[in-house]
């Protein structure tokens, strides 16, 4: 009775490979990735999975590809605090910058020496005895070449959310974080100030004034506020001009604007509202004098 049992099991077995086989001959596996791009697009189309889904399917398998200097922040761009800053003004790039982290730099801003949590500056509040440098926690260093796969493992593991990414000379060649990598695979993690990132790129508010995002081209501010950035007389070198305001006022002001500075340009007075990543992600625009900006045409109000 045993050797009919194994007999019959041996011959399932063969019976259900050969199906397999067969199966896998008029429905081959896919073998590389643009045939899962295929498969996903296919599951999408018979309603297997939804849009989402395959979007974040497709998320994963692109950030399998993807390594850390291919996503981090630029070491121009980063936020860092000098170790021998006071801590009314360390407070205050905390509070401009809204970030939960950052790497702090004693000398050369090369030279990191720590990670600062911004929570943890609030026990500063209960034993002033305690200065930025006992807050600090140990930075970890990553090289431009590590894969995202890989990163988000260490994250995980380490419970950590920064790593400053180093070029092959050992220089700081940026930073990334979690929510960078995550971003990979669902799409922008955004705030309260991304919620009508999608329905354009200049709202008006109530108050008069307009809110403009950072990425938004020069030509559209110009025609929108029928304006010219540029003057016959001021204009710039055609190589020198930027495609976005965020760009254009970054370079005008020779460094990455923070929240609540302001900027003014024929008429425009631009604040800045928020930023992220380094770059201005929100201003807010309304005219130095009345009457003189235009209401920008074929604007959306903002919720």
């Amino acid at each position: 009775m045993t050797d009919s049992s194994t007999s019959n099991s041996s011959h399932h077995e063969t019976g259900k490979s050969l199906w397999q086989r067969w199966i896998d001959r008029i429905r081959p596996k896919p073998d590389s990735s643009e045939a899962l791009h295929q498969v996903f697009a296919d599951a999408e189309d018979n309603q297997v999975i939804g849009a989402e889904s395959r979007i974040m399917l497709e998320g994963v398998l692109r950030m399998a590809e993807l390594t850390a200097g291919k996503v981090m922040v630029a070491a121009a761009r980063m936020d860092l605090i000098n170790i021998d800053a006071s801590l009314d003004e360390s407070l205050h790039q905390v509070i401009d910058t809204a970030h939960s982290r950052f790497p702090v730099f004693e000398g050369e801003r090369d030279n990191i020496i720590g990670i600062l949590l911004a929570k943890d500056l609030l026990k500063l509040q209960r034993a002033p005895a305690l200065n930025i440098r006992t807050l600090l926690r140990p930075p970890v260093f990553i090289p431009e070449s590590k894969g995202l796969n890989d990163l988000l493992r260490d994250f995980r593991n380490t419970r950590n959310h920064m790593a400053l990414v180093v070029d092959e000379f050992g220089r700081v060649a940026g930073l990334i974080t979690i929510e960078d990598v995550l971003e990979q695979i669902v799409g922008d993690i955004e705030d309260e100030f991304d919620e009508q990132d999608d329905a354009g790129d200049i709202y008006a508010l109530v108050d008069g004034s307009f809110r403009v995002s950072g990425d938004t081209a020069i030509d559209r501010v110009e025609e929108a506020f029928e304006t010219s950035i540029f003057t016959p007389d001021e204009a710039e070198p055609q190589e020198n001009r930027f495609d976005t305001i965020g760009g254009f006022i970054a370079h005008a002001m020779g460094h990455v604007p923070r929240r609540g500075e302001l900027f003014e340009i024929n008429g425009l007075r631009f604040q800045v509202l928020l930023t992220k990543a380094g770059a201005v992600k929100w201003f807010k625009v309304f005219a130095v004098q009345a009457n003189t900006v235009q209401t920008p045409q074929q604007t959306d109000k903002a919720p």
